[in-house]
C-alpha cells in the first residue's frame, strides 16, 4: 500500500525510475556490442535481475508510519541505493578521475545545499594527501576561485540534480582558465555533459518533502573511492605520512581512546 501519497506524486516517482533505467540500457547494449565483436553472440545468454522492494510503497514514508518504520524504510532505502550506485558505476570514470586529482597542484570541490556538505567532507579527506584543497558553496567565493586556477588544478563539481545554474557558471570559468572539471552528477544533465570527467551517479529520490538523503550518501561514497584511489597512487611510503597526522591528533584524546 502506498498509503497516502498523492497520485501525481507516485507518477513522478515513477518516471523518475523509468529514467534511471537509461544507464542501464546504455550498459546492456555496451555488453552486447563488446560479445557481438568477439564473435561469441549467437551462443551467449544474457539475464538480467533486479531487486526493487515493493514498487514504491515499501520506501514511501506514510503520515501513520511508527518510529520503527521510519527507521527501517530509511535504512532499507539507503541500502538499496547504495547497491544501485555500485551497479551502475563506471569503475574507469573513477579511475581517470582519480588520477588527475593525483597529479594535481590544487583540487577544489564545488557544491550548494547538500552538496556543499559533501564538498566540505571531501576537502577534509583530501587535506591529509599532500594536495591543496578547498570547498566552496557560496556562488561568489566559487566564481573567485575558480578564475586563480590553472591548467594542473581539479574542480570538483557535486550535484544531486545536475541542473544547478550557479555550478554550471562556476565549472564554465574554472574550465576557460584551464582546469580540469570532475563532475559528480546524474547521467545527461547539465553538469555532467559540461564536465571533462564525468563521474555518473544516477540515483532516484524524492525531494518534494525531504532534503537529499542517499544521494548524499552516495556521494560521499564516492568521494572515499577518490581518496583511497588517491592514496593508491601515492605509493607504499605514504602510510607513513598518513600515521603521522594519526600521531598529531592522539595527545588530542582522552585516555583509552585509540
Amino acid at each position: 500500500m502506498i498509503g497516502t501519497l498523492p497520485k501525481l506524486r507516485v507518477d513522478l516517482l515513477y518516471r523518475r525510475r523509468l529514467a534511471t533505467l537509461q544507464s542501464v540500457d546504455d550498459l546492456v547494449e555496451a555488453l552486447v556490442n563488446k560479445v557481438d565483436a568477439a564473435g561469441k553472440l549467437d551462443e551467449t545468454y544474457f539475464v538480467y535481475t533486479a531487486d526493487n522492494g515493493y514498487h514504491l510503497g515499501q520506501f514511501a514514508i506514510a503520515e501513520d508510519d511508527s518510529i520503527d518504520d521510519i527507521c527501517t524504510k530509511i535504512a532499507d532505502t539507503t541500502i538499496q541505493r547504495l547497491y544501485q550506485v555500485k551497479s551502475q558505476l563506471l569503475p574507469a570514470q573513477v579511475a581517470d578521475a582519480a588520477q588527475a586529482m593525483s597529479s594535481a597542484m590544487r583540487v577544489e570541490f564545488y557544491g550548494f545545499g547538500a552538496s556543499g556538505a559533501v564538498a566540505t567532507d571531501a576537502q577534509h579527506k583530501f587535506f591529509r594527501l599532500q594536495v591543496a584543497t578547498a570547498a566552496y558553496s557560496d556562488p561568489h567565493m566559487q566564481s573567485m576561485s575558480a578564475v586563480t586556477l590553472g591548467d594542473k588544478d581539479v574542480v570538483v563539481a557535486i550535484s544531486q540534480s545536475g541542473r544547478t545554474l550557479d555550478l554550471m557558471h562556476s565549472i564554465k570559468l574554472a574550465q576557460q582558465h584551464g582546469a580540469v572539471v570532475v563532475s559528480l552528477a546524474p547521467q545527461n544533465t547539465p553538469v555532467s555533459n559540461a564536465a571533462d570527467l564525468p563521474i555518473h551517479i544516477n540515483i532516484e529520490e524524492d525531494t518534494d518533502q525531504f532534503t537529499p538523503m542517499t544521494s548524499r550518501i552516495a556521494h560521499l561514497m564516492v568521494i572515499d573511492m577518490l581518496a583511497v584511489a588517491v592514496t593508491q597512487r601515492r605509493g607504499p611510503d605514504f602510510a607513513n605520512h598518513l600515521n603521522a597526522i594519526k600521531q598529531s591528533i592522539r595527545s588530542l584524546r582522552s585516555e583509552g581512546d585509540h
